[in-house]
C-alpha cells in the first residue's frame, strides 16, 4: 500500500464525466443557471492560496466552490469517529449482540473490523480521485453509470435518514440513567420520542449556522470521547471480576448451535462499523482533500475498531454477573456495569460524557446526509433540487437539506410511539441499506480493475499491486454481511411476517419509490431545460 506524499496542485485536472456518463460543461453551465448549483457567494471569504488550489481542482469536475472549506485534518477525522461512534453505539448495542452470542460475542467485533477495513482501504482511494460532497453517490456514478450511481446514492440517503432517528433515540439509554428528570413522559417509548426530538432539533439548528460551527462542537464532543472511552477502558480494567479468557465462554445457546447465534451477534459490530466514509463526503469542505481525507477514513476506523474492542472487554471483565440476564436487557446492558462498578458518582460522569457522544453522533451523521441530499440536488436527480442544491451566502451550508433531513428523523421517532417493533425493524434494515451502497462502489470498482482501467497514480494514496485482493475481499464481505442483515429472523425482526421479510419489504419498497422519484425528476429536468436553455450544453445534461 502507498500514500504519496504528494497532491497535484496548481493546474486544473482533466474533465471528469458526469454522474450521467457525459462530460461535464464548464463553470458557467446551465445547472449554475437553472439553480441547481449556483455561483460562489459575494459574500463569501476570501480563498487562500490552497483554498483556491482545491477549488480549483473541484471545477474540474465541474462543480462551482460553494461550501466553505474550513475543516482540518482532525475535524476531517471527527467527522468518521462520531458516525461510528463507539460510545454511542456500544452503550446502545451491547445488549444485542450478548443476548445472543455470550461473551464470545467479542469476536465479531474483530471480524467485522477486517471487513470493514477492506472497504475502507477501496474507500481512501476513491476519495484521492473523487473528492467531492455526496462521496458514495459520485464515486458509484463515475464508476458505474448514472443510473447505477443514482441507484446507490438513494439507497444511501435512506439508510443515513433513519440511521440519524437511530441514533438521537439512543438518548433514552443515557439521559434518564443520568438523572430521573429526563423521565419526563412516564411511557418510556414517547419520552424517546420526545428526548430523541431534542437532539435533532438542536443538531439541525448547528448544521443551518455552518460547517464550521459544526466541525467545532463535533471535535470537541469527538475529544470528549475519545478522553472518555480511554478512562472508561481504565476504570472498568481496574474493577475486573475474571480475566481475558471471558471471550471464550459461549453462553447458552439454543439447539441450531453457537454459529447461527454467532452470526446473530455480529450483526451489533455490523450496525457499529459504518459511516467512517464521512471524510469523503465533507471532502469539498475540507483543506486538501485528496490527502486529508483517505488518512481520515482510514483513521476513523482504526481508532473505533480498537476503541471499541477494548470496551467491550473491558465490559466483560469487570461486568458483576454474565448469567443474571443484565447484560442481555436493553434496559440495562452497559449502563448497568457502570453505575455497579463504578459507584453511582463516577458512573454518571461517564454517563454524560456518553450523552455529549450521542449529541455529535447525531450530528455527524445529520451532516453527511445533508450533504448528500445536497450533492445529488445539485446534479438535479432528487425532486426539488432546485430549492436542495441552494447554499446559503453567508453560512456556506445547504440549509433546507438540512432542515428536511430533521423533519424526516422526527417522523420516524414519532412512528415509534404506537408502533415500536415497526421502528425497531427500520434501524436494523438501514444498516443493510448502508452496506448494499458500498457494495455498488466496491463492485464497479473491482470490474474497472479487472478489466485494467484503474491505474495506479504514485501522487495519490494507492493500494497499489494489493489493490485487486483488498477490492476481491471487500466485495465478498460486503456480500456476506448484507445477506446476513437481510436474512429472515423472528429473534431479530419480530413474531409477524412482514416483520420477519421487512429487509426483503424496505428494500423493494426504497427501490420502487426511488424509481418514481427518479422518473419524476428526468421529466422536470427535461422540460425546464427544453424552457429555460434548449442549447447543446443544457441538453447535454438532461439526458
Amino acid at each position: 500500500m502507498q500514500a504519496g506524499s504528494r497532491v497535484r496542485r496548481g493546474p486544473v485536472p482533466r474533465r471528469e464525466k458526469s454522474p450521467g456518463g457525459h462530460q461535464r460543461p464548464g463553470p458557467c453551465c446551465a445547472l449554475a443557471r437553472t439553480g441547481g448549483a449556483g455561483m460562489t457567494a459575494l459574500s463569501d471569504p476570501p480563498r487562500t492560496a490552497p483554498d483556491a488550489a482545491d477549488d480549483s481542482d473541484l471545477a474540474g469536475f465541474g462543480y462551482q466552490p460553494q461550501l466553505h472549506r474550513s475543516i482540518g485534518t482532525f475535524g476531517s477525522f471527527a467527522a468518521g469517529f462520531s458516525f461510528v461512534s463507539i460510545l454511542t453505539t456500544v452503550f446502545q448495542l451491547f445488549s444485542f449482540g450478548f443476548d445472543f452470542g455470550g461473551p464470545a460475542f467479542f469476536w465479531t467485533w474483530p471480524l467485522v473490523f477486517v471487513g470493514q477495513l477492506l472497504v475502507a482501504l477501496c474507500f481512501a482511494e476513491l476519495a484521492a480521485r473523487y473528492p467531492i460532497s455526496g462521496s458514495i453517490y459520485q464515486w458509484s456514478s463515475r464508476l458505474g453509470g448514472r443510473l447505477w450511481g443514482w441507484t446507490a446514492g438513494w439507497l444511501m440517503l435512506v439508510g443515513q435518514v433513519v440511521t440519524v432517528a437511530a441514533a438521537a433515540i439512543a438518548m433514552q439509554i443515557v439521559l434518564p440513567a443520568i438523572w430521573s428528570g429526563f423521565q419526563v413522559l412516564d411511557s418510556p417509548t414517547a419520552n424517546a420520542v420526545l428526548l430523541g426530538s431534542g437532539v435533532l432539533a438542536v443538531t439541525t439548528l448547528i448544521n443551518a449556522v455552518g460547517i464550521r460551527a459544526m466541525s467545532v462542537i463535533n471535535s470537541i464532543g469527538v475529544t470528549c470521547e475519545l478522553v472518555g472511552v480511554a478512562l472508561l477502558c481504565v476504570a472498568l480494567f481496574s474493577k475486573a471480576e475474571r480475566g481475558p479468557g471471558v471471550v471464550l465462554d459461549t453462553g447458552i445457546v439454543g439447539d441450531s448451535g453457537y454459529v447461527w447465534a454467532f452470526a446473530v451477534s455480529a450483526l451489533m459490530a455490523a450496525y457499529v462499523m459504518v459511516g467512517f466514509d464521512s471524510a469523503g463526503e465533507l471532502s469539498e469542505e475540507t483543506r486538501d482533500p485528496r490527502r486529508t481525507a483517505p488518512r481520515t477514513i482510514l483513521r476513523a476506523l482504526v481508532v473505533s475498531g480498537i476503541g471499541g474492542a477494548l470496551m467491550l472487554l473491558a465490559t466483560l471483565m469487570a461486568a458483576p454477573s454474565l448469567t443474571d440476564g443484565a447484560l442481555g436487557d436493553p434496559a440495562q446492558g452497559l449502563p448497568s456495569v457502570l453505575l455497579s462498578r463504578l459507584g453511582e458518582d463516577l458512573g454518571r460522569v461517564f454517563l454524560v460524557i456518553v450523552a455529549i457522544a450521542v449529541l455529535v453522533c447525531t450530528l455527524a451523521i445529520q451532516t453527511a446526509t445533508t450533504r448528500m441530499m445536497f450533492s445529488m440536488a445539485r446534479d438535479r436527480v432528487l425532486p426539488f433540487s432546485a430549492a436542495l442544491a441552494k447554499v446559503n451566502r453567508r453560512t456556506g451550508a445547504p440549509i433546507l437539506p438540512a432542515v428536511v433531513v430533521g423533519v424526516l428523523a422526527i417522523g420516524l421517532l414519532v412512528l415509534n410511539v404506537h408502533n415500536e417493533s415497526v421502528f425497531l425493524a427500520l434501524t436494523s434494515v438501514c444498516i443493510m441499506l448502508l452496506y448494499i451502497a458500498y457494495l455498488m462502489v466496491t463492485v464497479p470498482l473491482l470490474r474497472r480493475r479487472l478489466r485494467g482501467g484503474w491505474a495506479q497514480d504514485d501522487e495519490l494514496f494507492s493500494l497499489g499491486r494489493w489493490g485487486l485482493a483488498v477490492n476481491i475481499g471487500a466485495v465478498v464481505w460486503g456480500t456476506a454481511m448484507a445477506l446476513n442483515l437481510a436474512w429472515p429472523r423472528e429473534a431479530v425482526f419480530g413474531t409477524e411476517w412482514y416483520l420477519q421479510f421487512f429487509p426483503q419489504l424496505m428494500l423493494a419498497g426504497a427501490l420502487l419509490a426511488g424509481a418514481v422519484a427518479y422518473a419524476v425528476q428526468r421529466a422536470q429536468v427535461r422540460r425546464d431545460s427544453a424552457v429555460l436553455d434548449p442549447s447543446p450544453a443544457t441538453a447535454e445534461v438532461s439526458r
